[in-house]
């Protein structure tokens, strides 16, 4: 089954190598010369990664980066012809799998794509609850937002879990203490506010206006499957 790749890259010319070097290999690489063009497409398709260049001519590469939809959830493999380290540290700290630098290897792009391709197999086939570009593996006691390890205390870890479990679902601050139970759990619900709280500041992109982990007032809390 072919493997569907979105490449945003202006150079017509490397594009089309790239293009033709992977299609020996089972990829279909779809190509975008700009940022807004590559968005449209990722809005408008499915792909299994992404190969992003981050001099464009409409948009910064880190721009195109950073208005992915979180549904979207792709691994991405940045591209530059700057040399800069600040650039590799600026997208692997965005959340970016991986880094090239130009000129490059079609070899070493192949290697490195089909790197990203098996983490995120792995992925799906264990038991880890998946949101977007947040991952929780419950056995391995991470969360991960961007591929960045989140930090959380096991307290505020196993309230995440929790809530991510009933995703969809109020739950109520007796309800996740009962479900917290064995937890060293904190003798006072309210704790439960100041936690989540934490949490929020770790995964939310805006903690005073969240997508994700919702409060319903009176109620409790939702943890919402997908983000507005």
């Amino acid at each position: 089954m072919p493997e569907d790749i979105l490449m945003i890259e202006d150079d017509a010319r490397l594009a089309a190598m790239v293009q033709e070097y992977l299609s020996d290999f089972g990829f279909t690489v779809t190509i975008a010369g700009t940022g807004k063009g590559g968005l449209a497409k990722i809005r408008a398709g499915q792909f299994r990664a992404l190969i992003l260049d981050l001099m464009l001519p409409d948009m910064d590469g880190f721009e195109v980066f950073r208005a992915i939809p979180i549904e979207a959830s792709l691994p991405v493999i940045m591209l530059t012809a700057k040399g800069d380290p600040l650039d590799r540290i600026i997208g692997l700290e965005l959340g970016a799998d991986d880094y090239l630098p130009k000129p490059f290897e079609p070899r070493e792009l192949l290697a490195r794509l089909k790197s990203i391709l098996r983490r995120g197999v792995h992925l799906a086939g264990s038991d880890v609850l998946s949101f977007g570009r947040l991952t929780i593996d419950e056995d391995a006691m991470q969360a991960r937002l961007d591929d960045q390890r989140c930090r959380l205390t096991n307290y505020q870890f196993q309230i995440l879990v929790a809530l991510a479990k009933g995703a969809g679902r109020v739950m109520t601050r007796d309800h996740l203490m009962n479900q917290l139970q064995g937890h060293d759990i904190e003798t006072f619900d309210r704790s439960i506010d100041v936690h989540v709280s934490r949490i929020r500041n770790v995964i939310e992109a805006d903690p005073k206006n969240p997508k994700r982990l919702i409060t319903v007032r009176g109620a409790g809390y939702v943890f919402a499957k997908s983000q507005d």
